[in-house]
């Protein structure tokens, strides 16, 4: 069954009746498919018009949809012949980032991103996405190796932050948080990144420090989410909708501020509505990033890189 966000009631009314109708056609001897087409092009219309002017807010809550495609299904949809890479070397396999060797539509590339979960099992083995120290170094690690054999390297980034817990701050959560930032600067081969869901504070600037920047429609991008900063700001996360509105995190406004270099279409309702969909408009648009970056040399892809950032402000 379809997960409806609040603001999705009136679509949710209008499904409901479609395939009640639908139900009713298919029992009895009745014809109404006429009353069928007319409702579903008024609940299609209702669509398109709820999701052309979505609030800073709801675009939060779209990105954050349980249903939006994960790293997984990018893998799925869009990579053939993946080796996941595990381990950081040093403590263990943070599960919160998945990466490893494969080939987009021919071009091998280091595929790099954050895996929230489908269901509860795998939110609890991901653990929501939010990676601790290890899935950074692990990062850095996959970076390294591609760097050395000359692949280019794609991140997909979609959590609400690193995980703030004690056992990650004892294993240096910001060194390793500042270190792979530090490695995607560094890289000498091209780097492109796409936020997909939520691109949530110093977790998302590790794996998107990149040549490209890109965000599906529906994304966000910020260095705090709207209820973290309406509880500083106002001590109320209530007013977490005001403080989307005023920290300009859609990829509408990042875009305008230079800080991501290309939105990719969703379709019509959002990723979650129809995952497939979106899984292709965004390898369509990775693999157009790549073939712009592939005549560079080394020196200019790090020079272009580093200059991106310093004029950034």
């Amino acid at each position: 069954m379809a997960t409806f966000l609040d603001f999705e009631k009136p679509i949710a009314e209008l499904d409901a009746r479609v395939a009640e109708l639908r139900e009713t056609a298919q029992a009895g001897s009745i014809n109404i498919e006429s009353e069928i087409g007319k409702l579903q092009a008024k609940a299609d219309k209702l669509i398109r018009d709820t999701y052309a002017k979505l609030t800073p807010w709801q675009k939060t809550q779209v990105a954050r949809h349980p249903e939006r495609p994960h790293f997984r299904d990018y893998v799925a949809g869009l990579i053939d012949d993946f080796v996941p890479l595990a381990g950081d070397r040093g403590f263990g396999d943070d599960q919160a980032i998945i990466g490893g060797l494969g080939k987009l539509r021919g071009r091998k590339i280091m595929l790099i991103g954050h895996e929230k979960g489908g269901d509860t099992a795998g939110r609890l083995r991901h653990n929501f996405g939010m990676a601790k120290p290890e899935g950074y170094r692990k990062a850095i690690r996959l970076m390294q190796l591609a760097d050395r054999f000359g692949l280019p390297v794609v991140t997909l980034v979609d959590t609400p932050g690193a995980f703030p817990g004690v056992q990650a701050e004892e294993r240096g959560q910001a060194e390793a948080i500042a270190r792979s930032t530090e490695e995607c600067l560094s890289l000498s081969v091209p780097l492109v990144a796409a936020i997909v869901g939520e691109g949530g504070s110093g977790g998302a600037i590790a794996l998107a420090a990149a040549n490209r920047v890109l965000m599906l429609e529906h994304s966000v991008y910020a260095v705090i989410s709207p209820e973290g900063c309406a509880s500083i700001l106002w001590r109320a996360a209530d007013k977490a909708a005001e403080a989307a509105e005023a920290m300009r995190i859609t990829a509408t406004d990042l875009r305008q501020l230079g800080i991501v270099d290309r939105i990719v279409p969703e379709p019509v309702g959002g990723a979650h509505r129809t995952p497939g969909e979106a899984v292709e408009a965004l390898g369509h648009a990775l693999v157009e990033e790549l073939e712009a970056l592939a005549p560079l040399s080394r020196d200019q892809v790090r020079a272009e890189r580093r200059a991106k950032y310093m004029a950034i402000g």
